[in-house]
């Protein structure tokens, strides 16, 4: 399925399951847009607070590496679990994360039609990603793949037995790239 518009799915959700409560001014109380290709580990999200600069968020956003190739029961399913949140949070006012009034919501939602199911997590597949690096401990040779480096990360297993289980330096994993190495 292409990238569609999504205002016009969140308003006829807004008028059906919210009663009309996440539009104020005939405008969203929350902007709605598609990611820009780098959320991949969840279908969508919803964030409402400050960034780093201080400028005002309050926003749903979904996954387009995601959804773009689902039917669009799976589009309108994660929009309708992120307007719930939306609303427990900005109507509601209340701090939930999966909690009693969105279930709630969501079973209500869930009794009123039969098109998409709202779940508290998806089952979309989810593009695994491959481990780039190898971290080698210098101390006793183990090696451990990892998507990326991280700086400090110790091996457990010499911390424990020459260190007493606290971190040392000694034990500092080296990284290296896997397309370097043939058999880790």
């Amino acid at each position: 399925m292409p990238l569609i518009p999504l205002l016009p799915i969140f308003h006829r959700f807004n008028r059906q399951y919210f009663d009309g409560l996440l539009v104020k001014n005939s405008k969203p109380i929350v902007s709605v847009r598609w990611s820009d290709g780098r959320l991949r580990n969840t279908a969508g999200l919803y964030r409402h607070g400050r960034k780093s600069d201080g400028q005002k968020v309050c926003e749903i956003v979904l996954s387009s590496p995601i959804l773009e190739n689902l039917p669009q029961s799976a589009l309108e399913s994660t929009l309708c679990h992120e307007m719930i949140h939306a609303w427990i949070d900005l109507v509601l006012k209340v701090s939930e994360g999966h909690g009693q009034n969105f279930y709630a919501r969501m079973k209500l939602i869930n009794s009123l039609q039969n098109q998409f199911q709202v779940n508290i997590r998806h089952q979309f597949p989810v593009p695994v990603k491959m481990p780039k690096w190898l971290g080698i401990c210098p101390s006793c040779g183990c090696r451990t793949p990892y998507k990326r480096r991280v700086s400090g990360v110790a091996c457990k297993k010499c911390c424990d037995v020459f260190h007493g289980g606290r971190w040392h330096s000694s034990c500092v994993l080296t990284f290296e790239p896997l397309s370097n190495i043939s058999n880790y």
